[in-house]
């Protein structure tokens, strides 16, 4: 028999699949049951089982003529009780807060305000050893770890554009040279994340990841950002496997389809 703990171990797996599917829908306006269970790595019986519940409760229905499915007006419905307090900030904030009490540092959700990256949200850890409020505040893309999120997914004509600028040095380690910023990219696309060390401000490390919307775009990046004697080569590895988490939690949230 199966104990109690399972089957709400099994339930909150199905609601959460269930979301995942509808995020699917809502990206491509129609899909089957196969392009589904492609997309998001499941077995499509799970995925028709939970269609039909979904159907069931008009949150899906299936076009007749194609079979494959889309929103239902349940989902209009559920739209209606929104408010305008949906905002990405506040869709965030939990997950940072959260974030910040497990690694002690400060925590900020940035988004890209064209050439410049601003802070809209900020969480301080109980480790962090500075009062700076960083929310508001305009910082270079090439010299900060959100930045570098940003330039790291342009298309290639802007990211070309802006690296053929006059890239401001601001300390030493501030990286100016086109080719180096490139590969620095690459690797931030290959790992999901980038790091910054002492090139915006000399003492100061940062850690950032996306987040991203519905259709997979980066809309905004999560970053934890210390003093170099926390946040350094040593403590990076670990510190950037919960700022994904915490990322990819906030990207779900704002509507990025989980995969399994």
């Amino acid at each position: 028999m199966q104990d109690s703990r399972s089957w709400r171990d099994n339930s909150v797996q199905s609601v959460d699949r269930a979301i995942s599917i509808l995020q699917v829908l809502a990206r491509h306006g129609a899909a089957s049951v196969t392009e589904i269970a492609g997309e998001l790595g499941l077995h499509k019986s799970t995925v028709f089982r939970l269609l039909a519940t979904l159907d069931a409760r008009g949150l899906v229905e299936q076009n007749a003529e194609r079979g494959k499915y889309q929103l239902g007006y349940g989902v209009v419905q559920l739209a209606a009780g929104v408010t305008k307090t949906g905002s990405l900030s506040l869709l965030g904030l939990p997950v940072c807060r959260e974030l910040a009490e497990t690694v002690g540092e400060t925590v900020n959700v940035a988004v890209r305000d064209g050439r410049w990256v601003v802070s809209v949200d900020q969480v301080i850890g109980a480790a962090a050893v500075t009062t700076v409020n960083w929310v508001g505040q305009r910082s270079p893309m090439h010299a900060t770890s959100a930045g570098k999120v940003f330039l790291a997914h342009m298309p290639p004509e802007q990211l070309d554009a802006v690296l053929a600028e006059d890239l401001e040095r601001f300390t030493p380690h501030t990286v100016v040279d086109p080719i180096v910023l490139k590969e620095q990219l690459g690797l931030v696309r290959d790992r999901g994340y980038a790091s910054t060390s002492e090139e915006h401000e000399v003492g100061l490390a940062a850690i950032a990841a996306p987040i991203r919307s519905i259709d997979g775009g980066v809309v905004a990046a999560v970053t934890v950002s210390g003093p170099t004697f926390r946040v350094n080569e040593d403590t990076i590895p670990g510190l950037a496997k919960h700022v994904l988490a915490a990322a990819d939690e906030i990207s779900q949230r704002n509507g990025h389809p989980r995969r399994g």
